[in-house]
């Protein structure tokens, strides 16, 4: 990745000091200094690849024999911003830091696709290499709550009237099984999306402090009562109980980490006082 010195941004491309709002800032992986750093206002293109900037505004290099002269283009919109991939045979990959693995591909040749990502890394394939670099875009709007949901059933539509919306997975999180769920999620939210699922064992060591009497037996429980819970599997008692589910710890963390049932911020719940802590639901 070229360093800070191969950027070259002309001030036609809203670089100049003044009263400009920038929505976009894209930093070089291996820049630390801030004046490195590109800002974008709305509207405004930078754009990437091997060739050398040679006095044009918005250009960012990448010395790279790997990297496309004319790579892509990243455009500032507003509340997101947009990805062109101008390569005719790498797909790049944006892939969100805080999501736990979470990424979208560009296809060569795809033009303006939108990114929705407040923190971004664009990854590159290049002769073996992966070359990346990073894009923030802090501003993200967001309806008022207050102004949408008069009815408080959280629903957005703010009529007030007939029944509340019902939510698709109600979690209280101060059961032992979203104890249990934050564990199993806890590696991949910290900055590691393909690390391996912890064992029973290892779960139940990282519990105990808050849980005394976590054994294997409540464990899986609680495991099994998440995937009745999150309808992948039907409850024991009923006459239709289907097959076994095969990988039940993969499907509960991916569904939870894709919809977004745990955060980063709630694994404090593992570090947490127990007595601040309820019993699961029955558990054994």
């Amino acid at each position: 990745m070229g360093k800070a010195h191969d950027i070259a941004y002309g001030s036609g491309n809203g670089n100049s000091s003044g009263s400009t709002v920038y929505s976009v800032i894209v930093v070089p992986i291996d820049s630390s200094d801030p004046g490195g750093q590109v800002r974008l206002a709305p509207g405004e293109t930078l754009r990437f690849g091997r060739a050398t900037a040679d006095g044009r505004p918005g250009f960012l290099t990448i010395a790279h024999h790997g990297v496309s002269r004319r790579a892509g283009e990243i455009t500032a919109v507003g509340s997101h911003w947009t990805l062109s991939n101008l390569s005719r045979t790498s797909t790049y990959v944006v892939e969100n830091p805080e999501g736990a693995g979470e990424h979208i591909k560009i296809a060569p040749g795809r033009i303006e696709a939108p990114i929705p990502f407040e923190f971004s890394r664009v990854v590159l394939p290049a002769a073996g290499d992966l070359l990346s670099f990073d894009i923030w875009a802090p501003r993200h709007d967001y309806a008022d709550e207050t102004a949408t949901d008069r009815d408080g059933d959280g629903d957005g539509d703010g009529r007030g009237d007939g029944e509340p919306t019902v939510h698709a997975f109600p979690l209280d999180r101060s059961k032992r099984y979203f104890l249990v769920l934050a564990a199993l999620c806890e590696a991949r939210l910290r900055g590691a999306p393909h690390a391996p699922l912890p064992t029973v064992d290892q779960v139940v060591d990282r519990l105990r402090p808050l849980w005394p009497t976590a054994s294997r037996t409540a464990v899986q429980w609680n495991i099994d009562y998440l995937a009745v819970k999150f309808r992948m599997k039907q409850p024991p008692e009923s006459a239709a109980c289907g097959p076994r589910l095969n990988g039940k710890k993969e499907s509960l963390v991916s569904l939870a980490l894709r919809f977004d049932l745990v955060r980063e911020a709630e694994l404090a719940v593992l570090t947490a006082a127990p007595a601040a802590l309820l019993p699961g639901a029955a558990a054994p």
